[in-house]
């Protein structure tokens, strides 16, 4: 009576559940990462990303105009102005000349400075300062105030990543990068793998089945175990620390589960097929090029997700075989972890990257995914 029509099993809400969860720790996370993208440093320091549309109590440190901006007024000197700028859009709740008190006054308040003078801040920002004597130095004196501001979202963050990367130590370049990168290494690894899986599922030759074993095995080799002999043959025959090497070397890595993937798929597909073009005189190239690819595309675009994937994410091998101290040659997962040792604090800058890193992978899975799970079973039933 559990499986009358019309009804589902406990197992099956059990499982929709794990899904859904599955989905949300995975979509909650992105979803913050591309609203911090948008936001200020002062919005990320003083509130979560769930935040961002309502109005935030941030502490800030501002300057009030340079001494060069102060008139004479009688016997005074004053200085005028606001301290968020031409469009003030805060209102200030407490303020401070000290960083040790920064909640001493209220708006409307007069301070005594430092160095001479007094300041009267209001509520909106706009200030005054007053001294008998001429103000001196570079720059205004600092007002610390604890304010509220409305939601503000930008694109200045991708600005300074995508088109000012002197700025940025060069995100821009190490986008490119990544691209150099990832492009070969996922085209020449399916070339050669479609290749081999056709002659392995449908070649009749000595030794096929040692070899189709020999891939297998080489499935659990670890990656860490062929990296120094890998890039001493690179530096012996002159492609080590250059886009070559790392493009043999993402292809030597990715090729078992390439032959793998597409030799399952190709041994599935209908015998009669590959007989009959035979049978009318074709080559086992014709066959391959005319039949089997257009027939093994699934299996292709799932290796290629893989293999993009992989080779966009990746750092290890790239430390490795594209060691560069001018930064050239850096991909964005090495930039990034450079980011985080010299801007550590700028949080907006290190959000806006890494969703720009993780931008370009999303875009390629959800326009193939599609084809993932068809490629992922190929040939795991009869």
């Amino acid at each position: 009576m559990n499986n009358i029509a019309g009804s589902r099993s406990a197992l099956v809400w059990i499982v929709n559940l794990c899904v859904l969860g599955l989905v949300c720790l995975w979509l909650f996370p992105t979803f913050g990462l591309f609203v911090s993208s948008f936001r200020t440093a002062d919005q990320i320091a003083t509130s979560g990303w769930w935040r961002a549309v309502f109005a935030s109590e941030q502490n800030l440190t501002l300057r009030t105009a340079p001494p060069e901006t102060q008139v004479q007024q009688g016997d005074m000197y004053v200085i005028e102005g606001n301290l968020f700028g031409e469009n003030p859009d805060a209102v200030i709740s407490v303020w401070g000349v000290s960083s040790r008190d920064i909640d001493a006054y209220t708006p409307g308040d007069t301070a005594e400075l430092r160095r001479g003078g007094e300041i009267t801040v209001q509520a909106d920002g706009a200030y005054r300062l007053v001294n008998s004597e001429a103000f001196e130095g570079k720059r205004g004196p600092r007002v610390f105030v604890t304010a509220t501001a409305p939601p503000e979202l930008t694109f200045q963050n991708y600005k300074n990543i995508l088109f000012d990367p002197a700025n940025v130590d060069g995100m821009a370049k190490a986008f490119f990068n990544t691209l150099t990168v990832t492009i070969p290494a996922t085209i020449i690894p399916i070339l050669v793998a479609a290749f081999a899986a056709y002659a392995l599922a449908w070649m009749d030759f000595p030794g096929r089945a040692l070899l189709i074993a020999a891939v297998v095995g080489l499935l659990v080799v670890p990656l860490q175990l062929a990296l120094i002999p890998l890039l001493k043959l690179h530096l012996s025959i002159g492609i080590g620390k250059s886009y070559l090497g790392i493009w043999l070397a993402h292809t030597g890595f990715g090729l078992p589960l390439a032959i793998y993937l597409l030799r399952n798929y190709m041994a599935g597909l209908p015998r009669d097929i590959i007989e009959n073009a035979r049978v009318d005189g074709a080559t086992d190239f014709q066959i391959f090029t005319k039949i089997i690819l257009p027939l093994s595309f699934p299996a292709l675009a799932s290796f290629a997700i893989f293999q993009f994937l992989w080779t966009w994410n990746d750092l290890l091998v790239a430390k490795v075989f594209l060691i560069d101290a001018s930064g050239q040659t850096t991909v964005m997962t090495a930039q990034i972890v450079e980011l985080m040792g010299t801007r550590g604090g700028n949080w907006e800058i290190l959000a806006t990257a890494a969703f720009v890193s993780i931008a370009v992978p999303l875009l390629v899975f959800f326009a193939m995914q599609k084809y993932l799970v068809r490629g992922l079973l190929a040939g795991s039933v009869k």
